[in-house]
């Protein structure tokens, strides 16, 4: 039996986690990547997104590569951006600043980029950039907006929403990959990995749920 090759997932996000396994993929080791997100000047939200992802495979792949039984793996790092024209989104740290946001997201229409970044065990890196188009109704300040930033859901997420959960009531349209807005477009990370000899179905049949 051919031993299946070890997967590092760069990234802390619980909800990309959630997005593998989904697709029967079961990352060996979390290794998030601790780097500055802030934009270069004059950065476009695209390239932020694709900088941002290949830092961090590349810093995981270092802390890799000082660990011996760690040799010969594949890591796997993405970064979603969320912007209005070339303004690009925080991930708010405050009522405040999540207030703003969805302030500005409301009734209109933003970008979700994320840039995917695959290192495989011989070194290829190779890199894909998803973007999904998705509009808000217009929100009412003293109720939507109000009650959402009451729920705390809007913490540690990019433009202080979350589409997954009680946000996905203010989306009257998305155009694109609907697992890109949450973190991680499966589709095009599926076809990176496999496109580099990843065994992604190994595990299917034991996941598999009978209907």
């Amino acid at each position: 039996m051919v031993d299946t090759p070890l997967l590092i997932l760069a990234s802390a996000s619980p909800r990309r986690l959630a997005l593998l396994q989904q697709a029967g993929i079961e990352p060996d080791k979390l290794r998030p990547s601790e780097i500055d997100e802030t934009p270069q000047k004059r950065e476009s939200p695209r390239i932020l997104a694709k900088r941002l992802a290949r830092t961090k495979a590349e810093v995981a792949r270092l802390w890799a590569e000082s660990h011996e039984d760690l040799s010969g793996c594949f890591i796997l790092a993405a970064d979603t951006v969320v912007s209005v024209g070339r303004r690009i989104l925080p991930k708010p740290d405050t009522p405040e600043v999540a207030e703003d946001c969805l302030r500005l997201l409301s009734g209109r229409s933003h970008k979700a980029q994320t840039g995917v970044c695959m290192i495989s065990p011989a070194g290829k890196v190779r890199q894909r950039l998803v973007e999904t188009k998705v509009r808000f109704r217009r929100l009412q300040a003293s109720q939507d907006i109000a009650y959402y930033i009451a729920s705390e859901e809007w913490r540690g997420k990019a433009a202080g929403y979350a589409i997954q959960g009680l946000a996905g009531s203010f989306v009257t349209k998305l155009v694109g990959s609907y697992t890109n807005v949450v973190g991680l477009p499966l589709s095009e990370t599926v076809s990176l990995l496999k496109g580099d000899g990843y065994p992604i179905y190994s595990h299917w049949p034991e996941k598999a749920v009978p209907v």
